[in-house]
């Protein structure tokens, strides 16, 4: 088993595991029964059934995960949103007000817009590189506070640490999205912050072969948040755990690469003459390359970028690469390449992805783990 005082890659391998192996198996079985026998629990919440998100495949990852991010407790969801959504209505009422980030994943802002508002939720956009502007966003009726640690798709990182003391200052349940940064570059917990957010659809998964999240902090939002994903019907199946279960143990291996491959990728669009701008808190002209710095274990494997011939340069770019896949999603084994207005950021309306700062033509980067300089040569032959 692993102990506090093991590193992050031993406790992918080791945490959370059950202390005697089940048939001595080295790998973790799929559980793969809807229901358990009784065994004198006095909780509905605490019956072992699938839907409860209690089987030994959950139970497994809900140790890992916690123990990964040093945090009291975790849960695993059907997808990133499930874990999001859920969050949101299992920690605030109606009438609750919230402040939340101005560019977030176009599917979190679409469901704190179209779903959470008509529910009688209220919300308020903040500037993250904006302390002076915070409190007078507050309002008598403040219970949260909603961010990303890199945010999708223009890769900004926000005062983060200046945002986990507001919120504990104000008696403000703080949560951050960390998919992008994963428990290898940054670990919420350890900053102030109550809940921290993942679709492990992504990184934590890495494979591209299933969809799930995960909530991970303070036990008793976590109680909170589980009695809420029973209802509501998101559990993740046994299988998918299984998978989830497996990829981890490679996250640390992938996400380093991946970080070292985004950094020269990066440096290479960089200084490059068709490109416009590119977003990459590794490069020094980032304007959030110092708080990075002092806050990440690295920068991630997410570049997003702009070329000068605008969006008809940007889909021939995109029809010429030959190494990334032309496809959505992110943080697997395999570079992908999007317009984020075409797929992450579809459901947001023109004019809010115009005001958020993304444009049409903005390509979205995931760097996988192919042999860097191979990446590099075709991206700098579909430039020609």
């Amino acid at each position: 088993m692993a102990s506090e005082t093991h590193r992050i890659d031993t406790r992918l391998i080791h945490a959370g595991e059950p202390e005697k192996r089940i048939c001595g198996a080295v790998s973790l079985p799929v559980f793969q029964s809807s229901t358990f026998e009784y065994a004198g629990q006095s909780s509905y919440d605490e019956l072992k059934y699938i839907r409860m998100n209690n089987t030994p495949n959950h139970e497994v990852l809900h140790r890992k995960l916690a123990i990964l991010e040093n945090a009291e407790a975790a849960l695993v969801t059907a997808s990133g949103m499930a874990a999001i959504s859920t969050t949101l209505l299992a920690l605030f009422s109606p009438g609750d007000h919230i402040l939340v980030q101005n560019c977030l994943y176009g599917g979190t802002q679409d469901f704190i817009v179209s779903d959470f508002v008509p529910l009688g939720f209220q919300f308020d956009f903040i500037d993250a590189d904006d302390p002076a502007s915070w409190t007078s966003m507050l309002k008598p009726n403040t219970r949260g506070l909603y961010v990303e640690t890199i945010t999708n798709p223009l890769i900004q990182v926000g005062d983060l640490k200046a945002l986990a003391e507001f919120a504990r200052a104000n008696g403000l349940i703080s949560m951050i999205d960390n998919t992008f940064a994963t428990p290898v570059n940054f670990r919420p917990a350890e900053w102030g912050y109550d809940i921290s957010l993942h679709s492990c659809t992504k990184y934590l998964n890495g494979h591209s072969d299933i969809v799930a999240g995960a909530v991970i902090g303070k036990d008793t939002l976590l109680k909170k948040i589980a009695h809420k994903l029973i209802h509501l019907g998101g559990c993740l199946d046994p299988h998918a755990c299984f998978l989830l279960h497996r990829g981890m143990k490679t996250l640390a291996l992938r996400v380093r690469h991946q970080n070292r491959s985004a950094q020269a990728v990066a440096e290479t669009l960089a200084g490059h003459p068709a490109v416009d701008r590119v977003n990459y808190p590794g490069l020094p002209d980032h304007p959030g390359h110092g708080r990075a710095r002092e806050l990440l274990e690295g920068f991630g494997g997410m570049v997003s970028f702009e070329l000068k011939g605008g969006l008809d340069d940007a889909e021939r770019f995109m029809q010429r690469v030959t190494v990334p896949i032309v496809a959505p999603s992110l943080g697997g084994v395999e570079t992908l390449v999007t317009r984020p207005a075409t797929t992450s950021h579809a459901g947001m309306r023109a004019e809010e992805r115009q005001a958020a700062g993304i444009s049409d033509s903005l390509i979205r980067l995931s760097v996988g783990i192919e042999d860097t300089q191979d990446l590099i040569d075709d991206l700098e032959n579909a430039l020609k």
